[in-house]
């Protein structure tokens, strides 16, 4: 699917909510077997690959990202335009400070009893989360809402909460040394697809083709400008290979030459990653 940095991409309403639904449940059941263990309460201290945070603040960070949409859908949306997805990413990584002060009174808080009780908490998140999504001001496409960074369009913000709980649903399956998440593959999909255009639209130039089969190509990366008769530089990985080089979970040193292909003079890619905070 060929995509252009200069022509937004459209995502389906209904299959992004589908999809959030079913992301949703995957996260649930991880959470659940996680809690109902025996070692639980150890495991909920064990670290993660996001600095400081602990499986406890990684779950209530996920908590957090469920219910944002439910706590905030009345607040008033201030006037502007609204942001759009490729801006979103770009702009993430000026909230991290924020970000952490919110996951530590989350931890310290609603997800600070035990593991019974953190499964219940996330219940709650993901419960409420559920129920808001069959709103009909949900459906609305001319919906607004808004977030840290302003107004965004609510089905846009729909698809910001898949790349939330795929990417830290890949965070949690780390830290349990889970082979394989059970992702939903509609939002593995849109996440791809959406960091694959917010790095066209962040390094464009066109000198290069990144290939995350089977969700997306795109036509960006530095370089001199493609010329006619000359042979393509070509970068081809797998969805969670780019999503975790998109947002820093991995580096391009670490993978180049195993779960990354990569052909021509100009298609080195470190430099430019990660694309989103």
């Amino acid at each position: 699917m060929a995509n252009s940095a200069n022509r937004a991409r459209s995502y389906d309403p209904a299959k992004v909510r589908a999809a959030l639904a079913g992301q949703t449940e995957a996260l649930r059941g991880v959470v659940h077997e996680l809690c109902a263990r025996p070692d639980a309460a150890s495991l909920l201290e064990r670290p993660t690959r996001l600095g400081d945070w602990n499986l406890r603040q990684l779950i209530a960070h996920l908590g957090f990202c469920l219910d944002w949409l439910p706590r905030h859908l009345e607040q008033p949306v201030p006037d502007g335009a609204p942001l759009s997805l490729v801006q979103w990413v770009g702009v993430t990584r000026t909230a991290a400070a924020a970000i952490d002060a919110a996951v530590q009174e989350h931890a310290e808080g609603a997800f600070a009893g035990s593991p019974a009780e953190v499964a219940e908490e996330f219940d709650r998140a993901c419960d409420l989360l559920l129920a808001t999504l069959e709103r009909p001001e949900v459906v609305d496409p001319a919906r607004r809402f808004v977030i840290r960074f302003g107004p965004i369009l609510l089905t846009d913000f729909l698809v910001t909460r898949l790349v939330e709980t795929v990417v830290h649903a890949d965070d949690l399956a780390a830290a349990l040394d889970l082979a394989d998440f059970p992702h939903d593959r509609q939002a593995l999909a849109a996440v791809t697809r959406l960091l694959a255009d917010a790095f066209a639209d962040q390094v464009p130039g066109g000198a290069v083709e990144l290939r995350v089969p089977p969700y997306a190509v795109v036509q960006a990366v530095p370089g001199p400008r493609h010329t006619r008769g000359t042979p393509p530089n070509v970068v081809e990985t797998d969805p969670l290979t780019w999503i975790r080089l998109a947002t820093g979970r991995t580096s391009w040193a670490d993978v180049v030459d195993t779960a990354v292909h990569a052909s021509g003079e100009r298609s080195e890619l470190g430099e430019y990653l990660p694309i989103m905070g």
